[in-house]
């Protein structure tokens, strides 16, 4: 059962790592409110990677295809997310987020007031 353990943070940390290091590599390419985005959809997964860590084998599995769209989606020709790819991982992100319940995590693509929220924050209305 120790092992068991051991493997879920094991996986939690490794996601947490790769939505980190893809949030570093946007951050040179990206700008303004699509950095903002990205950075939120970045802190939402990590939410979500935490707060499922000890659940179902379903929902983490949706939360690491959350993961693994929003690092690895690319459709421009260069090494950087096109505008497009983070507009497709947002949608992939808040209906992961709505699937699980979390009404509270759905990112707002472009927050009123221009102010960057935190996923906590976000209101569905």
């Amino acid at each position: 059962m120790t092992v068991e353990g051991r493997s879920s943070w094991s996986g939690t940390d490794v996601l947490i790592r790769k939505v980190d290091s893809h949030l570093a590599a946007l951050r040179g390419g990206l700008h303004g409110a699509e950095l903002e985005l990205a950075e939120r959809l970045a802190g939402c997964l990590r939410e979500l990677v935490v707060c499922t860590a000890q659940a179902s084998a379903a929902d983490r599995g949706q939360v690491r295809a959350a993961v693994h769209f929003f690092v690895l989606r690319r459709e421009s020709r260069g090494r950087m997310l096109s505008v497009r790819s983070l507009s497709a991982a947002h949608r992939v992100v808040n209906r992961v987020v709505l699937h699980l319940n979390r009404p509270d995590l759905v990112v707002e693509a472009y927050p009123a007031g221009g102010a960057a929220r935190a996923p906590g924050d976000a209101l569905l209305g």
